[in-house]
């Protein structure tokens, strides 16, 4: 039964100016972002958070995604040839080559937010939980648009399938239908968004701080361990494994999630910032009192 079945020959690439090219991945990639920083400037000002923290927040998290999913491809999947060789070791360096992990970037958020929340938390009110739980809600359109990305440079897919809903991917020679293990995650995440964005806007002030991480963490990861069973390896090594890397690599962010659900739970501190009451200054007493 392949009524259903799209043949996917889409060029990568939107257009190209001399040496220069505009990608769907990159333009999705950077919609996220921008997407995120709104999500995120809505989340301050209905929780009195200085919007001037905003900026410092993007930089960061844009240094860590890039460096950190380029450096777990290199360690994670393919640490023989980037380790291997001065060629393959400068290549780690340029991530247009292809190959990023959302393990490492995930693992490189995690250790940027704890920075950002040591810089700026203490006078402004938030700690590292509370910092998590606001990201991961622009985080999972974010991941969204990556995968749809992925499905634009017709990368990252599943075996053979008889389902309706294969994907034909005939820019890398495919000729039977395929899982579109892209189109997969970039459902779950977006449906992830919307129930902690729903979450966040109907019930931020009954809920725990660390509830919203967690899970995430729960849900991302463990949808990405159960798509994994039909996607294809992504390195010759996989091929032998009962679990590839990915699913390996998803299981601790999954403990992870029912960490933070623990924590939740048992310190009951408040989902929203809590902002110091303000006190009316003290009145000198007036020159009749102190003659009184």
């Amino acid at each position: 039964m392949q009524y259903l079945t799209i043949n996917w020959n889409i060029d990568p690439v939107i257009f190209q100016l001399g040496g220069i090219e505009l990608r769907w991945y990159s333009l999705l990639f950077v919609s996220g972002f921008i997407l995120g920083w709104y999500i995120m400037r809505s989340f301050f000002r209905r929780e009195k958070i200085s919007e001037d923290l905003l900026d410092p927040m993007l930089y960061m998290l844009l240094v860590c995604t890039i460096v950190g999913a380029r450096l777990g491809h290199c360690l994670f999947y393919q640490p023989d040839y980037y380790l291997g060789s001065w060629q393959g070791f400068w290549e780690i360096f340029m991530p247009w080559k292809g190959g990023l992990a959302s393990h490492g970037g995930t693992i490189a958020l995690l250790l940027g937010i704890w920075w950002y929340a040591r810089k700026y938390g203490p006078k402004n009110h938030f700690d590292y939980v509370w910092v998590l739980d606001h990201l991961v809600i622009p985080i999972s359109f974010a991941a969204c648009f990556i995968r749809l990305g992925n499905l634009f440079n017709s990368e990252i897919y599943g075996g053979p399938t008889s389902l309706p809903w294969g994907f034909v991917f005939q820019r890398n020679g495919e000729t039977l239908p395929c899982h579109p293990t892209q189109l997969y995650e970039a459902g779950t995440y977006l449906l992830l968004g919307l129930l902690l964005m729903w979450l966040y806007w109907k019930k931020l002030d009954s809920l725990y701080r660390g509830t919203f991480v967690g899970l995430f963490l729960i849900v991302c990861f463990g949808s990405r361990f159960l798509i994994e069973f039909v996607k294809n390896p992504q390195v010759e090594f996989e091929q032998d494994m009962l679990l590839n890397m990915g699913q390996l690599l998803s299981i601790p962010f999954v403990l992870l999630g029912i960490g933070f659900l623990v924590y939740a739970f048992v310190r009951k501190l408040p989902a929203r910032a809590v902002q110091p009451e303000k006190t009316s200054p003290k009145k000198d007493s007036t020159h009749f009192a102190h003659g009184i």
